[in-house]
């Protein structure tokens, strides 16, 4: 196996699920980004690496997933995750959860930058402790998506007050924290009557403790688009594709 895939086998247990007794859409995101997690520390490019040795810290920008199956509660699956490029200021990232016959369930591909925690400046990936070469192939190589931006008043959902339960060690809401309100523009009725098939999601700002995000959503065909705003800055954007 290439050397840069980090492969790790997990149980789906009852934190990942959500009310279909099944890996949860935002549990799915959250289980490829711990499993990212753990592939960047294999290789000694992890955030506590970056932060202690290079005053710097990532930044994920954009993920985009598609569903073959979600497995269910209890199910064992592999989990392998690998950078599949280095782009000088950014890199993207595959993901692969496969059944224990071999099957892929799931595959992902996330984008990610670097900044400097000096002044918030992007930094080049070949100036830090990062694979340059002999990547293996992607397992997802669908381009990242411009969303709709012309959201009305009339596509208005919700608004909701971030808490201190929502916010990360940077001291900012957490990325899968947006994609759990994002997905509250469904009712529960619909998520399990409804297959989820693939979901891209763009975090495009920050947002803290006690700011009011208002949430718009608008529809076209199987396709939901959601955009979160803090006051007049679009913080996040969601496209959810359902069979």
């Amino acid at each position: 196996m290439n050397p840069l895939i980090f492969s790790s086998e997990r149980v789906i247990s009852s934190a990942f699920i959500d009310s279909s007794v099944r890996l949860g859409i935002a549990q799915a995101v959250l289980l490829i980004q711990d499993n990212l997690t753990e592939c960047f520390g294999a290789l000694g490019c992890d955030g506590i690496v970056y932060r202690e040795q290079h005053n710097a810290f990532w930044v994920f920008t954009k993920t985009k997933v598609h569903f073959e199956k979600r497995p269910e509660w209890r199910a064992t699956i592999t989990a392998q995750t690998f950078p599949i490029d280095n782009a000088g200021m950014r890199t993207h990232v595959n993901t692969v959860l496969l059944g224990t016959d071999g099957s892929i369930l799931v595959t992902a591909n996330q984008e990610a930058c670097v900044l400097s925690l000096e002044n918030h400046r992007p930094l080049k990936l070949t100036a830090l402790p990062y694979p340059n070469a002999d990547f293996p192939p992607a397992v997802f190589s669908e381009p990242f998506e411009r969303f709709p931006t012309d959201f009305a008043e009339s596509d208005f959902a919700f608004e909701h007050i971030i808490r201190s339960q929502h916010i990360d060690m940077s001291r900012h809401m957490n990325n899968i924290a947006y994609i759990r309100l994002a997905l509250n523009v469904f009712f529960d009725d619909f998520l399990q009557s409804h297959e989820i098939s693939d979901l891209e999601v763009h975090y495009m700002g920050e947002s803290k403790e006690g700011q009011t995000l208002r949430v718009f959503k608008k529809s076209n065909g199987t396709a939901t688009f959601v955009q979160i705003k803090e006051s007049n800055r679009t913080v996040f954007e969601m496209k959810a594709v359902f069979k």
